[in-house]
């Protein structure tokens, strides 16, 4: 976080905590009352001073006070790099160079784990990403394939293809977007607790 952050913090610590008010879509737009935050120097603070608290409800610290984030899927956005060697950012600015899960919903979004996060690929990048997919031999798998592999039925283990992120291949297991919180311990929509105040 931002030392002038952690300074207000200390100099005011009960300052009371906001919700309702931020929030974070699928294209990785930080939207205050469903209006996107256009200005990127805002952006990028709210980016630097983004953490998650033992509820698993993810945060802005705006000085002393703490603003929860309403996730519209998780608490990450991914993009790609667009390098001659690609890899993933988020929506925070972190280059993530190697993860530890992947899966896929019922609706063709992919969602990664690295060690210290969750989040799921957007929208825009997934045909480049799609790229990355092999089957177990490691060849790439072909498009109608993999349409029909995520189409498939099947709801729960494994999507029948792999992820080959940065040369190591991690097996894309199956999820459901609503399960996604209580399998990764996640809170999409933080609330006050009961007689907290609500600013």
């Amino acid at each position: 976080m931002d030392q002038s952050v952690l300074n207000a913090l200390k100099k005011w610590p009960n300052v009371p905590d906001v919700f309702g008010w931020l929030s974070l879509d699928l294209r990785e737009n930080w939207l205050i009352k469903d209006s996107v935050i256009e200005n990127p120097g805002i952006s990028e603070f709210i980016g630097r001073n983004y953490a998650v608290d033992e509820h698993g409800r993810w945060f802005f610290q705006n000085g002393p006070q703490r603003v929860f984030v309403s996730l519209a899927y998780a608490p990450f956005v991914l993009r790609t790099s667009g390098a001659s060697d690609p890899y993933l950012v988020t929506h925070t600015g972190l280059r993530l160079e190697r993860i530890s899960g992947a899966w896929i919903d019922e609706a063709g979004t992919l969602v990664v784990r690295w060690p210290s996060g969750l989040g799921s690929v957007c929208d825009r990048d997934l045909a480049e990403v799609a790229d990355w997919f092999t089957n177990a031999d490691g060849t790439p798998v072909a498009d109608e394939t993999l349409i029909k592999r995520i189409e498939s039925p099947a709801k729960h283990g494994s999507a029948g293809f792999w992820l080959d992120y940065r040369n190591e291949k991690l097996p894309v297991g199956r999820v459901l977007s609503r399960l996604l919180p209580q399998k990764f311990a996640f809170d999409r929509s933080p609330q006050p607790a009961p007689g907290q105040p609500d600013c």
